[in-house]
């Protein structure tokens, strides 16, 4: 939070004083929850005037983007109904957003709720939420009935947008609110959000995935594809622009199959050409972009474009064809490296990312070599590696060829070296160049630095002051340490 102006707030416009709640509340979304956002609002003042001060909040987040823009509506919400704010759980409510990918972050959740339970237990009047990813496992709610009783308020994915209405119930009510949903085909959005940035921000165009990748575990708890309709997503981004954001990023489990769910099918290309009309966003992100789905279409555009950053995270997960099959990926090696190719010919100057598991059931030295081919073929500017982890109720997880600890760890250590050494080697490239970079923040180690990101992701760390946050300037980089730089001011571009 150093060194930045107060958040971006973006809702409707709607007075909660004037709802009368009292009355039978509304079955429209999102006038429902408005009129709940009043109950809790009315409950927030009788608890200021009982403790001479109001209730304090505190939202916790794990998991991916989306994850993130949830987190940012749940805490618009409770902004709304009065709570303040705060980065500590030692709070009156805390919620905790989970993911589930992988059982680390299932471990990650379980820890602090031991440390909460025993919080609690000297505070009975705080308040304690779940929701998110890990909340739609049926064995994690078994879990929670029978031995984590104290938590107040448990909700999946698929209802986020009943928050204020499963708050208020929970807040009037004694004993564990339970509300997960299987599946749904709906989507609410106009709610309050609190955006940790006011000049850049995350964009919801869909949710869900149909891709049953034989590893994960999201569509089995975000549900099927559902896309927003365009005209929805350009006037959250018109009022984003208004709002001073200069910077979005497009949000889905699989971005590339955006709009073929809509009545009046549009393609992500078609959606990405009208946001570029948007005056005032000066940049364009999107995750996640699988393979299969990206079309000729969407390179053109891409290599058209004005604002589309040149930074593309495009998952690979296995260089071997037979270990891609096993994972129903629907590529192949050869097919992986063709598109690859494609992007940089049309693309010359993008920064290429992706995602790798190692130690996927079934795996031998030789996939693995395939693996290591394509990270040398490539040259990816960075790799998010990961070790294989087995989720329950998935295909893989069944597998009886899973790999031994010490051979996945050695082949990890192998991979994360030949990524870094490729990635180096494509940093101390642009030393010397000159970029354009968006100062997001005070250096937190340095407050004489002021550091940013280019429009290939790398993040830059150069002398300034919190006048330049949310500016787009340009940036001589001096000195390249791997995956970040050190650089000079060079000038500031027209706003």
């Amino acid at each position: 939070m150093t060194g930045r102006e107060k958040p971006g707030k973006m809702y409707n416009e709607i007075d909660l004083d004037k709802i009368d709640i009292n009355a039978a509340p509304p079955t429209e979304e999102p006038l429902r929850q408005y009129y709940f956002m009043a109950k809790c609002r009315a409950w927030v003042k009788e608890f200021e005037q009982e403790n001479g001060q109001r209730p304090i909040a505190h939202v916790q987040n794990y998991g991916c983007q989306m994850n993130a823009r949830d987190s940012e509506k749940l805490a618009g919400i409770l902004e709304v109904i009065g709570y303040e704010l705060v980065d500590t759980e030692e709070a009156d409510f805390v919620i905790y957003n989970t993911c589930t990918v992988r059982e680390n972050a299932n471990n990650k959740v379980w820890g602090r709720l031991g440390y909460l339970g025993a919080y609690k237990k000297k505070h009975p009047q705080m308040k304690i939420a779940l929701c998110g990813c890990m909340m739609q496992e049926e064995e994690v709610i078994e879990k929670l009935k029978k031995s984590y009783r104290f938590v107040d308020l448990v909700f999946g994915t698929h209802n986020i947008y009943k928050f204020a209405e499963l708050l208020y119930t929970s807040l009037v009510q004694d004993g564990m609110v339970i509300d997960i949903w299987k599946d749904t085909d709906r989507i609410v959005e106009d709610l309050p959000m609190e955006r940790k940035y006011n000049f850049k921000s995350g964009v919801n165009i869909m949710f869900g995935c149909n891709n049953f990748c034989s590893y994960c575990i999201v569509p089995y708890v975000r549900g099927r594809e559902r896309s927003r309709r365009p005209q929805d997503i350009l006037r959250e981004i018109e009022r984003l622009a208004a709002d001073g954001v200069v910077e979005i990023m497009l949000l889905g489990q699989n971005v590339n199959s955006y709009g073929k769910n809509l009545e009046e099918p549009v393609t992500f290309a078609e959606l990405l050409l009208e946001i570029e009309k948007i005056e005032g966003i000066r940049r364009i992100r999107f995750m996640t972009s699988h393979p299969k789905d990206l079309s000729d279409e969407l390179i053109e555009v891409m290599a058209n474009s004005r604002k589309i950053c040149n930074h593309l995270h495009l998952p690979l997960q296995s260089g071997s064809s037979r270990i891609l099959k096993e994972m129903n990926r629907h590529y192949d090696k050869e097919q992986y490296l063709l598109l690859v190719e494609k992007i940089r010919r049309a693309v010359p100057d993008i920064a290429l990312t992706t995602d790798i598991i190692v130690g996927f059931p079934g795996e031998t030295e030789e996939d693995f070599q395939e693996t290591m081919d394509v990270v040398r073929k490539v040259g990816y500017e960075s790799a998010f590696t990961f070790i294989y982890s087995k989720r329950t109720g998935t295909p893989a997880a069944i597998k009886e060829e899973q790999v031994p600890e010490d051979v996945v760890k050695d082949r990890f250590d192998r991979l994360l070296k030949e990524v870094q050494r490729h990635a180096t080697e494509r940093a101390n490239a642009l030393t010397g160049r000159v970029e354009e970079v968006l100062v997001e923040e005070v250096n937190e180690q340095d407050e004489s630095l002021v550091s940013g990101r280019m429009g290939n992701n790398f993040m830059v760390h150069f002398p300034g002051n919190e006048e330049l946050i949310g500016k787009i300037v340009n940036v001589k980089l001096k000195e390249c340490r791997g995956f970040y730089f050190y650089g000079e001011f060079a000038g500031q571009e027209e706003q």
